[in-house]
């Protein structure tokens, strides 16, 4: 019960965080989102789409569904599709994980990419998928800052925890 209770507000947790960047980025001019910075992914277009397409990705191995988005392969990805898309698909993660219970988030994957092949309890891929993007929406923070914006919102996971949820912060 404790797995699925962390997991669970991991997944709010990470939907929260998307929808805050999202929502500090919607405010910014389009020009900035492709501005080239000095980043491992070059603009913040192409770190959000990154954010979202390895998220998708995860979420098809999670659900044992094969992946249908090809978006990782997005040169110049649209600004406004990636805003939009980035809280819907952290929303249908969250609901996804919501309804598995800990028999289900113990259940081994098993994972055969070019780049990695192995067998892990569904939990590890979910636990990889915050951790990916909260690696990269520092990354996002950054790239924000470079382009001259100090006003990016709070996102580590106790102020998550303990002021975001108490004052009512949707998740």
């Amino acid at each position: 019960m404790y797995l699925q209770k962390l997991i669970t507000n991991y997944a709010a947790y990470n939907q929260w965080c998307n929808e805050s960047l999202v929502q500090w980025m919607s405010g910014k001019p389009e020009t900035d989102f492709y501005k080239q910075v000095a980043s491992s992914y070059p603009s913040m277009a192409l770190t959000l789409n990154h954010i979202l397409a390895v998220q998708e990705f995860w979420y098809s191995v999670i659900t044992q569904n094969p992946p249908v988005s090809m978006r990782y392969m997005e040169k110049n990805p649209n600004h406004k599709e990636i805003l939009q898309e980035l809280p819907q698909q952290s929303s249908m993660l969250t609901a996804y994980i919501s309804g598995l219970s800990e028999a289900d988030l113990l259940q081994e994957i098993h994972l055969d990419t070019p780049w990695v092949k192995g067998v892990l309890p569904r939990y590890e891929f979910i636990q990889h998928v915050f951790n990916h993007s909260t690696y990269h929406r520092g990354q996002a923070v950054s790239i924000g800052r470079m382009l001259g914006y100090e006003d990016a919102p709070m996102t580590d996971y106790n102020f998550y925890n303990m002021v975001a949820l108490k004052r009512g912060v949707e998740v």
